[in-house]
């Protein structure tokens, strides 16, 4: 595991963090929207790196 996937994992648990604690306050559901998919990106790469599919 190299450090930008760490990285990208750790980013990408943190604003997954963000969208349940966005959620419990009822904040718009845009905003949610917007982080999942950006914590989603964020783990795709960061596991897409593991694998060794990005050379």
């Amino acid at each position: 595991m190299t450090g930008l996937s760490t990285i990208l994992i750790v980013v990408g648990l943190f604003l997954a963090g963000g969208v349940y604690s966005f959620s419990k306050q009822k904040m718009p559901r845009g905003v949610i929207v917007l982080l999942g998919i950006g914590s989603f990106m964020c783990l795709l790469a960061g596991v897409m790196r593991i694998q060794g599919l990005w050379d």
